[in-house]
């Protein structure tokens, strides 16, 4: 059995307060784009559960991989077999785009699939949220308004079908540790899952993403990635999570496959909404 677990943006991040457990709660939209990885789950030939990857290198040993903690997890709860995993990685890690927690959260929607176990995606979501909290997310994969740590997620309407996203990421890491640590918590002035509703020519100014300041200081050249897609006509841009990603959507293709060419030592992704 194969899919092909997506990538995810944010619209607006707000950090709104500091948790007694050391956790912030946080309000922003999830919205989940064309941009994905390939897995495939098969049973196992021997008698062990194994993990297989490939394209970018994955920084951590197969143990560790979300994807191996999602089938132990399951595993402690249901009746399954071994399988043999086999992971391409095309999302950059790092990236503020949830490639790993989309790893995780196809991984237990399709053993939930292939065993047919009776679990509702409720019941998946508390799942996953336990190995990340944007990992429930992804077992709805539709745009949700997320508060909490970012795991209590209600359904949002947002109309950007039709648009064009471009993705720029460039050959920086964030550190999300980093970036929480440098944030200052506050109630925003307006909330995302609000401001998404408005026509995307207001975002600008009003959709606010609360680790750009910090982390813009600390690495300018994303902050000029930013300004420059909004020089090439992006209707809105934004860095996605805590970076390294920053994103522009266009109502022209080609105005965004023009703009692509401008960071040609970026990783870039022109992907229609």
């Amino acid at each position: 059995m194969i899919t092909f677990p997506n990538a995810k943006i944010n619209l607006g991040l707000n950090v709104v307060e500091r948790r007694p457990d050391g956790y912030h709660n946080i309000e922003t939209v999830f919205y989940p784009i064309p941009l994905t990885d390939i897995l495939e789950i098969v049973p196992a030939q021997g008698s062990e559960t194994t993990l297989t990857t490939y394209g970018n290198p994955v920084d951590c040993p197969p143990e560790k991989n979300l994807v191996m903690k999602a089938y132990r997890m399951l595993a402690e709860q249901c009746e399954i077999p071994p399988v043999d995993i086999y992971l391409y990685k095309h999302i950059p890690d790092g990236a503020g785009l949830g490639g790993g927690s989309s790893d995780a959260a196809h991984t237990l929607t399709m053993l939930r699939q292939m065993f047919k176990l009776d679990i509702s995606d409720r019941q998946l979501a508390v799942m996953a949220a336990k190995l990340g909290a944007d990992c429930a997310f992804f077992v709805y994969n539709r745009p949700m308004a997320a508060t909490g740590i970012g795991d209590v997620l209600t359904p949002v309407d947002v109309d950007v079908k039709g648009l064009t996203l471009l993705l720029v990421k460039p050959a920086v890491a964030v550190s999300t540790a980093q970036a929480y640590s440098r944030v200052v918590p506050a109630t925003p002035p307006q909330w995302a899952c609000d401001v998404v509703t408005w026509p995307i020519q207001q975002w600008d100014g009003a959709l606010a993403n609360d680790f750009e300041p910090s982390v813009f200081a600390l690495y300018p050249q994303l902050w000029l990635i930013k300004a420059a897609l909004l020089d090439a006509g992006a209707l809105y841009a934004a860095m996605s999570g805590s970076g390294s990603t920053i994103y522009g959507i266009f109502d022209n293709a080609k105005l965004a496959e023009d703009a692509s060419a401008k960071f040609a030592d970026c990783a870039t992704f022109v992907l229609a909404l």
